[in-house]
């Protein structure tokens, strides 16, 4: 079965301003992904989310205009010999480095969907794996820096809608990050999981003053306090951190995450399938990290294939560990680009993914006709 034509689908939405949500990487007033669509010339077709790279149309080009060209005529069920094949003449070498990196990881979900139609399996029997909970936590683009009191009001929510866990937006000042953790902890008490992510936002001083009070608050990981490529700052902030870190949302391939195993540094993994090279590269990250006794806690972004594609991931590895719940306040995206959303929390705060073939959604052909790119930045 050989690979006929593939296609980039950017789309977007505005999100109103009173949907906004401010934390680390800035204000959120719009959201994107790029899809990408794989036809074979056996009349199967496979669908894959890429990670936008906040320039949505720079990776739907790519795509479009090379990608394309360096694959097509290839068997769509080789995933692996087209993975290599992008790898040495886009990213290897003279390439487009991340870029082409989130261009690949759609594509090969795309194939990955292929080869479960192919088989009709569910994506995780075609990774080895079987349907069982995966623990969530409440997450995405939500719990941003807003007064205490309000943060509060959100988290309780959260838990009232089953989440055991939930992670808050920090890398705002040392202060107002110490007072809203404190304040969390008050009001949902010792049973509930904080987790806190800084996305790169702060300064190795600014870390080291919150860590006290974040131990005392018995937060579980302190995520991506540095910009992914300042190894020495991870270095330092792990030597006098009681709280674990986390990071790899913003690695790239099985070679930055060796790197940050290696390191010893992160104790939690989060790659994105995304970003990081799509199914077949996290599929080896993740046996990387279990040699390490390490967990992956995928980072789940935009749409609901890369939710479905993660947990059907998470049930297809034997070091499972977070799912990201998208609790985000509006996000078609999640929401009616297949339908449905594509998970749902049970009684203990789990979630486990759709059933179906492939990784178990229908995609919506209206609703992305009716969600055109909008050029410009996602964050201000």
């Amino acid at each position: 079965m050989k690979i006929k034509r593939i296609q980039a689908v950017p789309i977007s939405f505005p999100v109103p301003a009173n949907k906004s949500v401010t934390l680390g990487i800035g204000r959120s007033v719009k959201r994107d992904a790029v899809l990408i669509r794989v036809d074979t010339d056996e009349g199967l077709t496979g669908w894959g989310e890429s990670h936008h790279g906040r320039c949505p149309g720079a990776i739907a080009k790519l795509i479009d205009t090379t990608l394309s060209e360096l694959v097509l005529g290839m068997d769509a069920t080789d995933v692996n010999s087209v993975w290599a094949r992008v790898y040495k003449m886009q990213i290897a070498s003279h390439g487009m480095g991340a870029a082409a990196v989130l261009a690949l990881s759609g594509l090969d979900q795309a194939l990955w969907d292929i080869r479960c139609q192919q088989a009709n399996q569910p994506l995780y029997r075609m990774l080895g794996g079987s349907s069982k909970p995966i623990k969530a936590y409440a997450g995405g683009i939500s719990l941003g820096w807003q007064d205490p009191e309000s943060l509060v009001q959100e988290a309780l929510g959260y838990i009232g809608d089953g989440y055991r866990a939930l992670k808050l937006r920090m890398g705002d000042t040392p202060k107002k990050d110490i007072a809203r953790v404190q304040a969390v902890r008050k009001a949902v008490g010792d049973d509930i999981e904080i987790l806190t992510d800084a996305n790169t936002n702060y300064t190795l001083e600014a870390a080291a003053r919150v860590l006290p009070a974040f131990a005392e608050a018995q937060v579980a990981w302190l995520e991506e306090p540095f910009p992914p490529q300042d190894r020495h700052a991870y270095a330092t902030l792990a030597r006098m951190s009681h709280v674990p870190l986390a990071a790899g949302e913003n690695h790239y391939t099985r070679y930055e995450f060796d790197m940050l195993i290696e390191d010893n540094c992160v104790r939690y993994l989060q790659p994105d399938l995304s970003k990081t090279g799509g199914i077949t590269e996290t599929m080896r990250i993740a046996a990387m990290a279990g040699a390490k006794k390490l967990t992956v806690n995928p980072h789940t972004s935009a749409t609901a294939i890369n939710m479905a594609c993660s947990l059907h991931l998470l049930c297809g590895v034997d070091n499972p560990g977070y799912f990201e719940g998208d609790v985000t306040g509006l996000n078609p995206f999640r929401d009616h680009l297949a339908g449905q959303v594509p998970y749902k929390l049970d009684a203990n705060g789990c979630v486990a993914p759709p059933e179906g073939v492939g990784y178990g959604l229908t995609l919506d052909m209206d609703f992305i006709q009716s969600h055109p790119l909008i050029e410009g930045p996602c964050y201000v």
